[in-house]
């Protein structure tokens, strides 16, 4: 089987061409396990399959480390349009990605003939509760603000999906945070019925944020698209920010523009591969 290693901002997955490589459905949570250990495998934050579409040009079909699907993943979809371009199964520099049922809207922007970044228009952030989803507690629609409390300690906390779920929690410092205790807890708290990925940001000024981020299923990531932008979101709604974000991460760094005005998020980033190979 042929595969493609690579990331966003450190954000580093295992790209499958899936009209190539025929792999039956029932078998591919196991192989995502195997193939993402970074000792026995190939290692990854996960796997991703680009499998023909339909609908849109062409489809992101994502898994988490531990196997299991997830609905949308920020940085991995700005590869899969470099994945394609740089391959020439496109020579379009705007194309469409479905996942999970939703299509989003990517321009490539080339350096050497090759895709460097790619903007993103993620859509509009989802901020019911019943649809993020989070148990709002207070039987607010929104959950903005909001008290938590994890592992005794409390934590104001604004939930925000974009096309998975995020909670979005304020920090003085994140650099010292010990996220590999905090962040499971985050993650299975009883009020997320689907588990939650959790960012944990600090406000540096009105155009900057430093973010570290707990991905459901998966662990600390250096990067997460979807939770930079869910950040972005939750910055601009608590009055911390303003419109136009720079998301600092471990990996890399981010702009994440909400343009209130249609309701949509744009999120702009590079796009790099890291080698080929067969296993």
């Amino acid at each position: 089987m042929r595969f493609t290693k690579m990331h966003g901002c450190g954000n580093d997955y295992i790209y499958i061409d899936g009209a190539r490589e025929r792999i039956r459905q029932e078998e591919k949570p196991e192989l995502v396990r195997k193939l993402s250990d970074r000792h026995f495998g190939i290692g990854g934050d996960g796997v991703i399959f680009i499998n023909p579409s339909k609908e849109a040009d062409f489809e992101m079909e994502m898994y988490n480390m531990d196997g299991s699907r997830a609905e949308m993943c920020g940085n991995g979809i700005r590869c899969v349009a470099k994945f394609v371009y740089d391959k020439g199964l496109t020579d379009q520099t705007r194309i469409r990605i479905i996942s999970s049922g939703k299509i989003k809207c990517l321009d490539l922007s080339l350096e050497g003939g090759k895709v460097s970044t790619v903007r993103v228009n993620m859509g509009a952030p989802i901020l019911t509760a019943s649809e993020i989803p989070v148990i709002a507690q207070d039987g607010r629609e929104r959950v903005i603000g909001r008290d938590i409390e994890v592992d005794g300690s409390v934590y104001q906390m604004t939930c925000v999906s974009m096309g998975n779920p995020h909670a979005v929690v304020f920090l003085e410092d994140v650099s010292g945070l010990a996220i590999e205790t905090i962040g499971p807890l985050f993650e299975n708290h009883p009020w997320f019925p689907k588990r939650v990925n959790t960012e944990f940001v600090k406000i540096l000024d009105r155009d900057t944020i430093e973010m570290r981020v707990w991905e459901r299923g998966t662990g600390e990531t250096l990067a997460c698209g979807t939770g930079a932008c869910a950040a972005a979101v939750a910055c601009i709604l608590n009055g911390l920010t303003n419109e136009t974000v720079a998301v600092k991460l471990l990996g890399g760094c981010l702009e994440i523009f909400w343009d209130q005005d249609q309701n949509l998020v744009y999120m702009t980033g590079p796009a790099a591969t890291v080698f080929e190979g067969e296993i």
